[in-house]
């Protein structure tokens, strides 16, 4: 009885490993995606972010430039 009750346990803690050891896979799978996704993002706001102001500083510099040769 207590060596079937060992076995028993001994599949069971099988079990557990085998579905924790998944479980951690997948979260970190997330979580690479979402890092993935979230670096993107961050690149692609700063980008156009770096584009826009660049784009006012031009605009004002020549609006200037304009005015002074006006």
């Amino acid at each position: 009885m207590t060596n079937r009750w060992w076995n028993n346990h001994y599949i069971f803690a099988v079990v557990v490993v085998v579905v924790v050891a998944i479980a951690v896979a997948v979260v970190v799978k997330v979580v690479s995606v979402v890092v993935v996704v979230v670096v993107v993002v961050v690149v692609v706001v700063g980008v156009a972010v770096i584009v826009e102001v660049v784009v006012v500083v031009v605009v004002a510099v020549m609006k200037i430039g304009v005015e002074a040769v006006v």
